[in-house]
């Protein structure tokens, strides 16, 4: 990537820093760093830090351990036999006002605010995140090729299920399809739920085998270029009972009203209010047990969700699921999932896989 979008992204972080009035930034999420660098790292337990302030090149912590190549930040490099935090103390601003990721290790944390006590440390992750909430083109594209990857990859899976097949089975033949496909691996773990177990939302597929009359519950994505891709689709083995059929274009419309919102300015509360109303209407309210969608991104799920507790707005460019469901314990869970971008006008669905139900095994 051409390394001005770095520096693009790096200006912007400091123009959201200057509104917050931090005098520093202290950003230790790998993907993070990676987004404003192009510097591909995994600290495991140690210390990993990439700061800014106002006005001066970056400065990059890292332990000589790891092999990143040599970069335009002031680079502070250090082994396990020294105080890491110390260094970074000592080379951070020494009063004002601080910004601190939101996933730093308490460990870290603390002994900084020991040694620089004249310095305010306050959560300042949204100077990074509300960027990496809206994608630029580049990253629209990586997101576009690795949702078309699990379009492919879930019609396979359901065409491989047949009877004697096991949960177990199906997600272990989707897997190996990703990476067919040129995917680098899932990101997340593949739900595969037959029945009553896909009224459980997150459930780990066993040896449960697929018997006449089931659902089919596929919540499945892929990483791509560095970027996620998820969907969820419930079919039926076999046959299928009208009163389940029934359930699912009821989850079905939820779905189609609340993508049919989408669009800047609409308010990520109403969009959960028209999927959420459309169930709760018709009587399974309670049901519908989880908020419409989270924001995804170099991550399955990063910081965003379209819930009924969020006034935000919609942006261009954000990218975030739209996935209602109604989930009766005991008896069957239906769930439909499908990726939005939010265009200048409304919204594109990044996967184009057919929504209505269908009776497969046949």
């Amino acid at each position: 990537m051409n390394s001005s979008i770095y520096q693009r992204r790096i200006d912007r972080v400091c123009a959201a820093m200057n509104e917050k009035q931090l005098n520093g930034l202290i950003i230790s999420d790998p993907q993070s760093i990676w987004y404003l660098s192009g510097i591909q790292n995994e600290p495991y337990e140690r210390m990993y830090v990439l700061y800014l302030e106002q006005n001066r090149n970056g400065r990059l912590f890292v332990n000589k351990l790891f092999d990143i190549p040599h970069t335009d930040f002031e680079e502070y490099w250090f082994t396990d036999n020294e105080n890491a935090v110390q260094i970074l103390a000592e080379n951070t601003a020494q009063s004002g006002t601080i910004g601190i990721d939101k996933n730093w290790s308490a460990r870290f944390l603390i002994p900084l605010t020991e040694y620089n006590k004249n310095v305010r440390y306050v959560l300042g992750s949204d100077c990074v995140d509300d960027m990496r909430a809206c994608k630029d083109s580049v990253e629209q594209e990586h997101m576009k090729k690795a949702s078309r990857i699990n379009d492919i990859c879930i019609e396979k899976g359901f065409a491989f299920i047949k009877s004697g097949s096991t949960e177990k089975d199906v997600a272990e033949y989707i897997d190996a399809q990703f990476k067919a496909e040129g995917a680098e691996c899932p990101s997340f773990q593949t739900i595969v739920s037959f029945g009553a177990n896909a009224a459980d939302p997150h459930h780990v597929p066993d040896n449960t085998i697929v018997q006449d009359g089931d659902c089919v519950l596929i919540d499945m994505g892929c990483k791509k270029d560095q970027y996620c891709s998820d969907m969820t689709r419930t079919n039926f083995f076999m046959n299928a009972q009208k009163k389940h059929t029934d359930l699912h274009d009821l989850v079905r419309s939820a779905n189609e009203a609340a993508e049919d919102i989408v669009r800047p300015g609409v308010r990520f509360c109403d969009i959960d209010a028209a999927a959420r109303s459309i169930i709760c209407t018709a009587g399974y309210g309670e049901y519908f047990t989880h908020r419409l969608g989270h924001f995804i991104g170099q991550s399955d799920h990063e910081t965003g969700d379209v819930s009924s507790s969020n006034m935000s707005e919609a942006r261009e460019g954000m990218i975030f699921s739209i996935e209602p469901g109604i989930y009766l314990p005991g008896k069957i869970g239906i769930r439909i999932e499908n990726l939005v971008l939010v265009t200048k006008n409304g919204c594109e669905l990044l996967n184009k896989v057919e929504k209505h139900w269908k009776i497969i095994g046949k």
